[in-house]
């Protein structure tokens, strides 16, 4: 097993909002220390929690975007009522090099490209991938991905170990996008990635045994910027959004997010494993979209359950509060998303679509079991009426009665996206726990809890302290034991 590392020397971090307080990076990896337990760990679930998100290594490189910071993974293993802690950095390529030469070589979200670099990696080949932005299981390993398409590296989703990347180049495929979806019921592993240059969009199919079984290109009328993708039991669900890159200015190689109301989103419906030249699109109101909640079919229709934001840029209103070097990205990460429904006709073609919960809330997650599948449960996260992205709830959404559970977190405490642990042999779709990290800005250490799904509102049943901090993140995944 790999030595957990501790950096002894110290980082100037500056004034970065995203660097500091409750996001200030931690400097050490722990590995199975003894954890102060508040109140009684279930018995009755097993299985491994991970969560990946930024944990800058070395001082950045310019100004410094939440998005830049090294991938780090922290994990909750749970077994016969107890539960072992670990958390490492994932030893992408880019940090080894940077680990190397002791200091930040690449350019983050914020600052210009840097044309002389060797090596890069994102849409349009200048970021560093720093693989911190989702985990999801597949063949047995853990699989963590770059928000704005990178490598797709293995973990050991037990010791956290990096095992190195999906060979993708030799089977012909190019990177892998954030958010890449495994089918639980075959093993299959979906995504897709994207481009400045044609074909500015490939979708591609990895079976249970690791072997790419369909890559595809999907024309689009120009570079987007596609966060995820959905799936059902025949069909995989891919985004043509109208908030992309300025073409003018991307041609004159400046990156410029601008949002275009006037245009449609689109939605391709595609069989999975048929050339993308077959994919069929539907037409919906503009709008933007991170996260899916789930999708499934019903008779002639195919149902996407999403966090939707219809108003995805900043308004005057935030951008004149949010001032300073780092303004722009502070008004960027206020998100205004809400679940939304879409049915897709498949015969007719149409399209119809509606909001579900008026709830501002973010990073949905399901009972994994019911991917693709009709689900009724959802569990979101708020957001903190804070400059930085701080969860300070929980809420369970019941789409079938228009019903939601809360739990709000006490003063100076924030939690992650959730995931669903079911119990053994469970028979409904929320019999099981909710787990989720918790950052402490009061203890200053993090903490493991553990909530009843049937009623979320309850508050944890379990708190597990970790005796360091842990810094919020972005995406998890929990591990059932019959898929290590």
């Amino acid at each position: 097993m790999a030595k957990p590392e501790v950096l002894t020397n110290v980082v100037d971090f500056g004034d970065n909002p995203y660097l500091i307080g409750p996001h200030e990076p931690i400097r050490e990896e722990l590995d199975t220390p003894e954890l102060e337990c508040i109140g009684e760990i279930p018995k009755d679930f097993s299985g491994i929690y991970l969560r990946n998100g930024p944990n800058q290594r070395h001082a950045p490189y310019g100004l410094h975007h939440w998005f830049d910071g090294d991938g780090m993974i922290h994990s909750a293993e749970f077994k016969d009522g107890k539960v072992s802690y670990r958390n490492k950095w994932i030893k992408t390529k880019s940090l080894a090099e940077e680990s190397e030469e002791g200091r930040s070589i690449w350019p983050g979200l914020m600052d210009a490209p840097n044309r002389d670099l060797k090596t890069s990696w994102g849409s349009d080949l200048w970021l560093k991938d720093n693989s911190n932005t989702d985990i999801t299981i597949h063949a047995g390993k853990a699989i963590t991905t770059f928000y704005q398409c990178g490598e797709a590296y293995q973990l050991d989703p037990v010791t956290l170990n990096t095992l190195g990347s999906i060979d993708l180049e030799s089977q012909g495929a190019r990177l892998m996008s954030a958010h890449c979806m495994n089918d639980e019921s075959n093993g299959d592993l979906l995504f897709f990635d994207y481009a400045v240059k044609p074909p500015y969009m490939t979708y591609g199919v990895i079976n249970k045994e690791s072997q790419l079984v369909n890559f595809t290109p999907i024309e689009l009328p120009g570079a987007r910027l596609p966060h995820s993708m959905a799936f059902t039991p025949n069909y995989s669900i891919l985004m043509d959004l109208p908030m992309f890159w300025d073409p003018e200015l991307l041609d004159k190689d400046l990156h410029k997010v601008s949002f275009y109301p006037e245009m449609q989103s689109r939605f391709g419906i595609l069989n999975r494993m048929a050339s993308g030249d077959t994919i069929r699109w539907f037409d919906a109101d503009p709008c933007y979209i991170y996260h899916i909640i789930n999708s499934w079919e019903e008779e002639n229709e195919v149902i996407l359950d999403v966090c939707r934001m219809s108003s995805p840029v900043p308004s005057q209103e935030v951008r004149q509060k949010l001032s300073g070097p780092y303004g722009t990205m502070l008004a960027w990460l206020k998100l205004d998303a809400c679940y939304h429904r879409y049915r897709f006709n498949l015969e007719t073609g149409e399209t119809k679509e509606e909001r579900k919960e008026d709830l501002l809330s973010e990073f949905p997650v399901i009972n994994n079991r019911y991917g693709g599948l009709p689900s009724r449960y959802s569990y979101h996260v708020t957001l903190a009426d804070t400059d930085v992205i701080l969860f300070d709830a929980v809420v369970k959404m019941d789409s079938l009665t228009g019903t939601s559970q809360k739990f709000k977190f006490p003063e100076g405490c924030f939690g992650s996206e959730m995931q669903f642990a079911p119990r053994h042999n469970s028979n409904a779709e929320d019999d099981g726990y909710l787990i989720s990290f918790v950052t402490n800005m009061e203890s200053m250490k993090g903490e493991i809890q553990i909530f009843p799904a049937e009623d979320l509102s309850k508050g944890p049943i379990c708190r597990l302290i970790v005796p360091q901090q842990i810094p919020p993140g972005f995406h998890s995944s929990f591990v059932l034991p019959e898929n290590l």
